[in-house]
């Protein structure tokens, strides 16, 4: 009987189960060198579909290629076999602390490789007798499990080979694990993540290319990077050295190319807003990708407007769209419109879009840009298309720009990873920021380089790029909105422009609301909030721009906004008032004031609104970030962004959170940190009821930990607007649209989307305003609930002619 590991729908081609499994193993293992796991993840990829060499499998494929409507997917377990064959051989005889590690480590890998959940717990919190691991290789007979193992050894590989095989992937481990003395339990989940992500890779991809009839190509990503280098070196030549400022960006870009020659490190860059960056940081990481053969360098940020901002930045310098990858949500740009989709060749728009997608599955592109969400996904999220990128986070370079965006909740799991990477995975991570975080400073710290700041003058810096001078106004009785309105009044006497950030989306309505009511003679308002769609922020956006830039305008501008606009916007107001927030806001904020130094210093006024006009209640970490820089505010008898200060800040803010930094689960006991490797509470729970431990090494919790995972804390859900060509993207989703259109509909509404919270749907349900698309895959809104001010009216009522229905 021939065993058989897929069938190709197109032609009913057969792909043998022996080809399968040794491809997988091989792609596995080329992928498992980065951690010098080469022969373990040879084993998982070898072992994962072993249960596929049972009747009854090869009985369920071919009656599912024949009649699929017959057949359940996944009825037939075909993953537990390999853990099985894997725990008996190595984990059930044996005291060999390594061959233990190695049936756990890969074995956990191979039953999960199918599953939603994602890994299993080798300890579930709640200390059940038996977890899901152990029920699957201990409890779980397998039908033809002999036969299985036979037909394995006489098709795949020899018992003896088999035998050599563990043992040369037991050496491994045992190296890996002398490397430190003692490895850190912690370490222990993140080297089961990695075989995972290899052999999720390899599955993977081994499948798609049997489907597709492909070989394997090795990406050649060290060609692209030199190609890259030498055209970002010929633009750097073109810039001018005209300006104190431009000469300054200049020096601090050739430091950075000179930090390049560093070993792996986690380093950080504190070039100050409107220093470069971006291009100063690409410097460094190319350079030191090719001087330390990386494979990749992969942004990572905080807010998809700055990817966006970035990397067409990036794409126009390197001359390059296919190989550098956007990983995001808004990745249809407006410029790609269907009649330039529809002029490119058919064949090569479909493969630009299939390499695309496998580019985004499993990160094998040489530039990525992609935001934090994303990056802690790969680690800790359940199921299996995140961890799938995992492994090419090792050897790379990780730029994180604004490193402070860190969510408070995930500081520790952050340190964790990226410590990892920098140990284990030769990966050097790049903290970008010109308001550094101080993680080095918490329980779990992260383990920074001595010496490890790329600008080495950076007290001159500060002093050269102050373009601004911060007055404090909060030492009076706190603000009403209208004598905020008033104070606008004043500065724009004086002023062309003014730049208005508050704390939350109801403070900046009220105080535009103002405005409209008490009109400003000759000047233009404009308001910025989440409540738009990005295409309705990017036009005022680019609007605003423009109308700065003119010398002597007939008119002012006023703009009022929520905090969006610190999120690495480029754009310059000759005056900013920030409603008192956390040190790094300020500084943000400070960073849309005089941008370019167009001006001699230009003020940015610190105000505290009264808690009626700003309700910060339900927003701790801006209400105790506030409080701390009220604080310093108090005591301040120095420059309110110095170096000195922002480590204070930092320092003290971390304190405050001490509590929130290990990932707390809401309505539990639990903290996820704990559940990387500690498992404490399910060992204490389990060895109070059984009087003993079962002999596992791993004690950690994976499945609890993607369980409960969530970068957002508060989950939202993108709903469609009607908010110009909106309109026409609704009505042609409610309308009869063709299969070969949906891919090209869906991108595009990406530009027409706003994330709302479970209880603003709930408030927009009510009145009826909001309704399904393709059978609930879709929300829309209706007309009267976007406003073309505000965005989003959570408060609109149903439009007449919906409540005559």
């Amino acid at each position: 009987m021939r065993f058989i590991a897929h069938i190709r729908k197109e032609d009913n081609e057969k792909q043998l189960l022996k080809d399968h499994l040794i491809q997988s193993a091989q792609l596995s293992a080329n992928w498992g060198k980065q951690l010098e796991l080469e022969k373990t993840c040879y084993v998982a990829g070898l072992l994962h579909d072993l249960g596929k060499y049972s009747e009854e499998f090869q009985k369920y494929l071919r009656k599912a290629v024949e009649d699929p409507k017959s057949v359940t997917r996944g009825s037939v377990d075909h993953s537990t076999a390999g853990g099985k064959l894997l725990y008996d051989y190595c984990h059930t005889n044996s005291r060999d602390p390594f061959s233990l590690i190695l049936a756990e480590l890969v074995g956990n890998a191979i039953i999960s490789h199918h599953s939603s959940r994602g890994l299993q717990d080798f300890f579930t919190p709640e200390g059940e007798a038996k977890s899901d691991y152990l029920r699957r290789v201990e409890e779980i007979d397998i039908l033809e499990y002999e036969a299985i193992q036979k037909r394995f050894f006489e098709e795949t590989i020899s018992e003896v080979a088999f035998k050599t095989l563990l043992k040369e992937a037991c050496d491994e481990l045992k190296g890996l694990y002398q490397k430190d003395g003692k490895m850190k339990k912690n370490t222990t989940f993140f080297l089961l993540k990695f075989v995972y992500s290899c052999l999720l890779d390899a599955d993977r991809t081994n499948t798609m290319l049997f489907e597709e009839k492909k070989q394997y190509k090795q990406h050649k990503n060290n060609q692209l990077l030199t190609t890259y280098n030498k055209l970002l070196e010929e633009k750097v030549g073109t810039f001018k050295a005209d300006t104190p400022i431009n000469r300054l960006r200049g020096q601090m870009s050739n430091q950075c190319k000179a930090f390049a020659e560093r070993e792996t490190g986690i380093y950080t860059l504190s070039i100050p807003t409107g220093g470069g960056k971006t291009l100063a940081s690409l410097r460094f990481g190319l350079n030191h990708a090719l001087k330390h053969k990386k494979e990749r360098i992969i942004y990572v940020v905080p807010f998809t407007t700055i990817i966006e901002q970035n990397a067409e930045t990036v794409r126009e310098i390197l001359k390059d769209e296919e190989n550098i990858l956007e990983h995001h949500s808004n990745v249809f740009t407006e410029e790609d419109s269907k009649e330039k989709v529809e002029e490119r060749e058919l064949i090569r728009q479909e493969e630009l879009e299939q390499k695309q997608a496998l580019m985004k599955d499993n990160w094998e592109s040489p530039i990525i840009f992609t935001t934090m969400v994303q990056f802690l996904n790969a680690i800790y999220s359940r199921g299996t298309r995140n961890p799938r990128r995992f492994h090419n986070l090792t050897n790379a370079v990780i730029i994180f720009d604004e490193a402070q965006g860190v969510p408070t909740n995930c500081t520790y799991l952050f340190n964790e990873i990226v410590n990892f990477l920098k140990r284990y995975g030769q990966t050097t991570s790049v903290l970008c920021t010109a308001t550094q975080p101080s993680l080095e400073s918490v329980g779990r710290k992260l383990a920074k380089d001595a010496d490890g700041e790329m600008v080495s003058n950076l007290a001159e810096v500060e002093q050269s790029f102050k373009r601004v001078e911060i007055l404090d106004r909060t030492k009076k009785t706190t603000w009403t909105i209208e004598e905020l309105a008033g104070f606008s009044q004043e500065i724009l006497q004086e002023k062309d422009n003014l730049l208005i950030i508050l704390n939350t989306k109801k403070a900046v309505r009220e105080l535009y609301q103002y405005f409209k009511n008490n009109p400003l003679e000759k000047v233009e308002l404009y308001h910025l909030s989440t409540s738009m769609c990005a295409k309705h922020r990017k036009e005022l956006l680019d609007n605003m721009r423009g109308k700065l830039k003119v010398e002597q305008p007939e008119t002012k501008l006023v703009c009022v906004t929520t905090q969006l606009i610190e999120a690495g916007v480029d754009i310059s107001f000759q005056s900013v008032i920030r409603s008192v927030a956390g040190l790094d806001s300020i500084a943000q904020a400070a960073g849309r004031c005089n941008r370019n130094g167009e001006n001699e210093q230009q003020p940015v006024y610190l105000i505290n609104l009264s808690p009626k006009a700003e309700n910060l209640t339900h927003l701790p970490e801006i209400s105790q970030g506030k409080e701390i820089t009220m604080e310093i505010l108090k005591e301040c008898n120095q420059e309110l962004l110095s170096y000195p200060l922002q480590k204070r800040y930092f320092e003290n803010y971390y304190e405050k959170f001490e509590s929130q930094l290990r990932y707390p689960v809401k309505k539990t006991r639990l903290n996820l940190f704990s559940l990387l490797g500690e498992g404490k509470e399910g060992l204490n729970h389990y060895k109070n009821a059984h009087g003993k431990l079962p002999q596992l090494v791993f004690h950690s919790s994976p499945k609890t930990v993607g369980k409960y995972f969530q970068v957002i804390d508060s989950p939202t859900t993108s709903v469609l607007v009607p908010y110009e060509k909106g309109k026409e993207l609704i009505a042609k989703i409610n309308g009869n649209m063709a299969l070969e259109e949906y891919g090209y509909i869906m991108k595009k509404t990406q530009q027409y989307m706003v994330n709302l919270f479970q209880h603003e749907i709930n408030q927009l349900q009510k009145n009826g305003v909001i309704y399904p698309l393709l059978n609930g895959e879709v929300l829309a809104l209706t007309e009267n609930a976007y406003d073309k001010y505000f965005g989003v009216d959570v408060n609109a009522e149903a439009p007449t002619a919906y409540l005559e229905i």
